[in-house]
């Protein structure tokens, strides 16, 4: 496979960059462009280096990627567009095959790339993750399908709120197809009898046209007669997955059977891994440093900061006894107990020398939680008391909704005019302390406008200057990654 197999790769919405850069990087991938939702890269690395990956969350090798169908009234002709996706050109659909056989001879038994025996491997990772673990990944993947619909009806800004309801009528169909009477004689080259099933992701403009169902049932009548495959729901040996939208009409195998976004060392799932890892990503994590999750709930930050960059020390702090024996659980299963340091203390009064970091990065639970309006009072102590026990040239990266990203922008808005007036008045008191106490308030926030994400140039706050902004989403909402530098002493 030294030429490279053609992949995409399923991400976060806002996640794509971060994908794009770590296929690169970690895979030395080529002809890399990503859409939302959506990462395509070829590549010709093994099976155990693509699952490597962590920005990702599900793997496909790609059959066919074709722009937007035809939308017209007439479902025969567009379900004879859909079914040429996969039969106008046998020979490729072959090819790719061929791929994921050698992809799936390279996995051993144990991580199979797809399953031969489904019952008894699906079920011995199940038996190892507790009810809350199972929860929490059945609503991160109910997320991960939610996006991918919102990234299909997003390209058209016509009628959003009609797009919306199609992404909630979005579903997920299987397919077994029924028995057929006329089947035509299988192609040369593809004598085995292998058994496959079709899922169909659909939503924008086709979605008020057809259904899932529909789509799947077509398409797998379509191959059964152009390949002679069985139709098998529960146990195929091959599953073929068809994402049709208002951006792309895709066609991949999943090559493995489980999404990249499940990590083995995580037994009770917190932040999701996924934005976890590009949060530690930004934080120029490098050999011997010190690295601070002052508000580490389960440790997923520091688990995936630890996993991947292992030369470095970290330490998680947390008020709470139930997240510090959650996050103690976690670390012990990732086997990171050397790496990981956990005690309890207050994020606003850290019991820890100033400038004793070269990062930190938090997620900030306020408004999932706890309650915005009572607890936001205390941002400006948290950022005072992160600011201090960071070093000079260090890194602070911070996960905010869009209540904390308000206040965040009214705090340096503040901070910009108490430093002007500090400068013509003499004032002693440093301007960040002066703008912290005064609560970051900033009269444009109150009439419940959205702002736009400020440049980098409206956002310094005391010794800590811009370094980058990102929208991610969370599912259900969306939040912001906000990394700041510290250039100079706090107070200087």
């Amino acid at each position: 496979m030294a030429a490279g197999a053609r992949y995409f790769c399923t991400a976060g919405r806002g996640l794509e960059p971060f994908l794009a850069r770590e296929v690169r990087a970690r895979l030395g991938a080529t002809e890399v462009d990503y859409v939302l939702g959506k990462v395509f890269f070829t590549t010709a690395a093994e099976p155990d280096e693509l699952k490597e990956l962590k920005s990702g969350e599900r793997l496909f090798l790609l059959l066919k990627k074709r722009v937007p169908l035809s939308v017209c009234g007439n479902k025969g002709k567009m379900l004879h567009e859909i079914k040429t996706l996969l039969t106008e050109e046998p020979k490729s659909c072959l090819d790719v095959i061929t791929t994921w056989r050698k992809l799936r001879s390279h996995e051993g038994k144990k991580d199979e790339v797809s399953q031969e025996n489904p019952l008894p491997c699906k079920r011995k990772p199940e038996e190892e993750i507790n009810i809350a673990s199972k929860r929490q990944k059945t609503e991160q993947v109910r997320e991960i399908v939610s996006e991918e619909c919102q990234a299909g009806a997003g390209e058209n800004c016509v009628v959003s709120k009609e797009n919306n309801q199609d992404c909630q009528s979005e579903s997920k169909a299987s397919l077994e197809v029924s028995a057929i009477s006329s089947i035509e004689k299988p192609i040369e080259n593809e004598k085995q009898n292998f058994s496959f099933r079709v899922s169909c992701r659909c939503s924008g403009a086709i979605a008020k046209i057809l259904t899932s169902q529909e789509i799947g049932r077509a398409v797998g009548i379509a191959l059964r007669k152009q390949f002679g495959w069985r139709a098998d729901l529960r146990a195929p040996d091959l599953e073929i997955f068809l994402h049709l939208n208002d951006i792309h009409s895709v066609v991949g195998i999943p090559l493995f059977r489980l999404p990249l976004a499940n990590r083995e060392y995580i037994k009770t799932a917190g932040l999701r891994s996924t934005v976890a890892w590009a949060m530690a990503s930004l934080a120029e994590i490098s050999v011997g440093a010190f690295v601070l999750d002052p508000m580490c709930g389960l440790g997923t930050i520091l688990l995936e900061a630890a996993k991947e960059w292992p030369e470095a020390c970290y330490w998680g702090t947390d008020t709470s006894d139930s997240q510090l024996e959650g996050a103690s659980m976690n670390i012990k299963t990732a086997g990171l107990n050397d790496k990981i340091e956990l005690f309890k203390a207050s994020v606003k009064a850290l019991p820890l020398p100033s400038e004793s970091f070269d990062a930190v990065i938090s997620d900030i639970p306020f408004g999932r939680k706890f309650k915005i309006t009572k607890d936001i009072q205390f941002l400006p102590d948290i950022l005072q008391e992160m600011e201090r026990v960071l070093r000079v040239g260090g890194i602070i990266v911070l996960l905010l909704n869009q209540d904390l990203r308000k206040r965040m922008d009214g705090i340096a808005k503040n901070i910009e005019h108490e430093s002007l007036n500090a400068i013509s008045d003499g004032a002693g008191e440093t301007a960040t302390v002066k703008a912290l106490n005064n609560g970051g308030n900033s009269s444009s926030l109150g009439t419940g406008v959205e702002e736009p994400v400020p440049s980098c140039g409206q956002m310094c706050f005391g010794s800590l200057v811009p370094d980058g902004i990102y929208e991610v989403s969370l599912g259900k909402t969306d939040a912001f990654i906000y990394k700041y530098r510290k250039i100079s002493t706090a107070g200087n």
